[in-house]
């Protein structure tokens, strides 16, 4: 059994590789789950299903302790204290306690589809042809739901604007794109405070980000002579041998 969980977990197989597509799968549907449950009350449909959620994200969690080749270091690692918390907030609800908010954290579990890299650009030539951007994609998307998320944990219930995740996003992209309409505002000090970390660190994190979605800093175009995979877009030659490159453009207007 151990063998088996660990092949599916690090192997090479072609049932490793459907086990660790349907992972990502997993991820993806319980944070829709989380966004679509906010903007509805909770009842003991919700619970139920978190429970379930909660079973399966604790089941691949073990396996994952179990498999290592050294547990404890697992713990040093933000994605396996994500998980930790993940757990506890899908089960909290059953049990009464009042950890449903840190449900948003399970968002950062998309780290983990990071792995799948690889394989993805194996089986799919977008992800081959468009590596950065996807990653950049992927970078964005990750970041956008954490500050959504940590907006609507510290302020649904509190701040009469804010009653879903669809208003918490709508605050984080606004704040972000230096758009600041300003019809809804974070209330408290805390909120104050959130604001201004989002605002400081969210909007140049969010505008390099961007940059390199829309306005890749180096384009990939193998050397023939060194192989250096990444050149500037003007480059004539590469920077690491010297040879002449060719990078195909598309001209300017």
């Amino acid at each position: 059994m151990y063998q088996r969980i660990k092949n599916l977990y690090e192997g090479d197989s072609e049932a490793a590789h459907r086990f660790r597509y349907a992972l990502l799968v997993f991820d993806v549907t319980t944070i829709l789950f989380v966004i679509a449950t906010s903007f509805f009350p909770h009842g003991l449909s919700v619970e139920v299903i978190d429970f379930v959620f909660g079973i399966f994200i604790l089941a691949d969690f073990v396996a994952r302790i179990a498999i290592a080749n050294h547990p404890l270091r697992l713990f040093t690692r933000l994605s396996t204290w994500a998980d930790v918390v993940a757990v506890c907030s899908f089960l909290a609800p059953i049990v009464g306690e009042g950890l449903g908010f840190l449900r948003i954290l399970r968002t950062l579990r998309l780290l983990h589809t990071y792995q799948l890299m690889n394989r993805l650009k194996q089986d799919f030539v977008f992800f081959r042809r468009h590596q950065d951007v996807v990653i950049a994609a992927i970078n964005l998307c990750v970041f956008l739901f954490v500050m959504t998320g940590l907006i609507y944990a510290l302020q649904h219930g509190l701040n009469p604007q804010i009653n879903n995740y669809a208003d918490a996003l709508y605050f984080t992209v606004t704040t972000l794109t230096t758009t600041g309409f300003g019809d809804i505002t974070l209330t408290g000090t805390s909120g104050r405070m959130l604001s201004v970390a989002v605002m400081i660190f969210g909007v140049t994190l969010f505008l390099r980000l961007a940059q390199v979605m829309f306005r890749p800093a180096k384009v990939r175009a193998p050397c023939a002579h060194c192989g250096l995979s990444l050149h500037d877009p003007d480059a004539v030659h590469c920077k690491h041998c010297g040879a002449v490159v060719h990078i195909e453009t598309e001209g300017e207007y």
